[in-house]
């Protein structure tokens, strides 16, 4: 076998630290980004807060403000340890690859959903096994409360985990104990289940009660896709009877277990990257203060390292060690603070061309004025790489006198209109979610006539791409937007 020599070329760009460090602030909202500075100042002692300190300042605390070096740092010289050589793997440590996203721990407070239950279960008097088949059962159900497990799977994790050998009969008798806690519908396996329990733990025998159990019991699919007509003629019943018994059901919870776990979630409140504001037809944009920390380099350590400059004597392998950990901080500092202007300068370029862009929205607030935008149009007005500008754009808001939104709300594709006019994506949904909101909701528009009105108006568009926006809009299809 023969060996064969080649030469080739291979082009590869690889970022460097600082370039990864800036790309990871950038995605990070106002308040992540605070999270981010405390955790880089309790990591790395050589940043601090406040201004960087002027240079005459500095000279005039040299002469009479600094403390003298003591004799143990005169006994060495780093000079021959302040150039480039160092190897960097000396002076750095990184556990993590480039890909890693990070990641927060979010907080919460009061009782998990499975406690409250579980806490309801100490009240009945049950047997070991038993015990343990209804911890498993409410150990199994979703956050919205529900047993999406199938019974014979439980009894076969029952044998494996648990080693409890049971039956599905008995397991769907503990199933019935859990049905009962609060608030109903916990421990349903469906969402008819759900309204069914929910509804007879009423104990109402009023005739509208009645009829409800009888519609969700046999004509639940026919209410579910509101063929109404259908279920008046099978119960003999009149248009207005329906209606109340419908509000009767519309008043049940198709998610009992969000009502138990809403004391352990975070409420989250949207802090604003970016403050427009008019003023005599100008608009002014201000980036959010919280984005700009006054962060400088500690003037401990600049001193430590200074004073390492002007020793004579050749230093010890435990003063060279430290000399890499001054220096490694030092550089980290400096990195983090550019990382953050550079941050900062990003941002305000990025909010200044989308809002040149969309000015006539900005002044007035009208969606329809919105133009057709996306992210290469801003990645070209502010020379930087779409990559950037959609890490920007995915994560920060703005507040604006018309309310606070996400900048990637600004975005949106071009669409033609018979004059030939460009218009924005935003335009045709806006107008389309005004007649869905203006419709007589007892015969609703159909995708079909929902294109004939937009087509009228000048817009060339297809049935499946209404209905493609109206998906994108959360709005349901004609039949299930249908009130008596």
């Amino acid at each position: 076998m023969a060996l064969k020599q080649s030469l080739s070329f291979k082009l590869q760009q690889k970022l460097s630290p600082q370039q990864i460090q800036l790309m990871k602030l950038l995605q990070l909202p106002t308040v992540a980004l605070e999270q981010r500075i405390k955790e880089e100042m309790e990591s790395n002692p050589a940043l601090d807060e406040g201004k960087e300190e002027e240079e005459e300042d500095i000279e005039q605390e040299d002469d009479f403000g600094r403390e003298e070096i003591s004799d143990a740092e005169k006994e060495f010289n780093f000079d021959d340890y302040l150039d480039d050589d160092t190897p960097s793997y000396k002076l750095n440590t990184n556990n993590h690859s480039v890909d890693d996203e990070e990641k927060q721990v979010p907080l919460s407070g009061g009782a998990t959903f499975q406690e409250l239950l579980e806490a309801q279960l100490t009240l009945y008097d049950l047997e070991d096994d038993d015990h343990t088949i209804a911890q498993h059962l409410i150990g199994s159900l979703d956050e919205s409360g529900y047993l999406r497990r199938d019974l014979d799977a439980v009894v076969d994790d029952l044998a494996f985990t648990q080693n409890i050998i049971t039956d599905v009969a008995h397991v769907e008798k503990i199933l019935t104990i859990i049905q009962h806690f609060d608030p109903p519908g916990v421990g349903a396996r469906d969402l008819q289940e759900c309204l069914l329990i929910q509804i007879r733990r009423k104990n109402d025998h009023s005739l509208i009660t009645m009829n409800a159990i009888e519609i969700l019991e046999n004509y639940f699919d026919e209410f579910t896709k509101k063929h109404y007509d259908k279920i008046i003629d099978r119960l003999t019943i009149s248009n207005d009877d329906l209606k109340e018994v419908i509000n009767e059901i519309l008043k049940l919870n198709p998610k009992p277990g969000n009502s138990l776990s809403d004391s352990a979630k975070v409420v989250q409140h949207v802090v604003p990257d970016f403050h427009l504001t008019i003023e005599d037809d100008e608009i002014l944009l201000t980036l959010n203060g919280r984005n700009a920390p006054e962060l400088k380099v500690s003037r401990t350590y600049a001193d430590m390292m200074e004073g390492y400059k002007v020793q004579k004597e050749k230093p010890s392998k435990s003063q060279k060690d430290a000399l890499m950990f001054v220096k490694q901080k030092l550089d980290s500092a400096k990195w983090f603070i550019d990382a953050i202007k550079q941050r900062q300068h990003t941002l305000i370029s990025t909010m200044q061309a989308i809002v040149e862009y969309q000015k006539a929205y900005f002044l007035e607030g009208d969606e329809t004025l919105l133009q057709p935008m996306i992210l290469k149009d801003i990645a070209e007005k502010v020379d930087l790489d779409i990559s950037t500008i959609s890490r920007v754009v995915n994560s920060k808001y703005v507040q604006t006198p018309y309310g606070t939104f996400l900048l990637k709300t600004f975005f949106s594709e071009s669409l033609s209109t018979d004059s030939g006019e460009e218009v924005s994506t935003r335009e045709v949904k806006k107008i389309l979610q005004n007649a869905i909101d203006d419709e007589d909701k007892k015969r609703p528009l159909t995708d079909e006539k929902l294109s004939k009105i937009l087509n009228d108006k000048g817009y060339n568009i297809a049935r499946r791409t209404v209905a493609k926006y109206r998906e994108q809009l959360n709005i349901p299809v004609a039949r299930l937007r249908k009130e008596l």
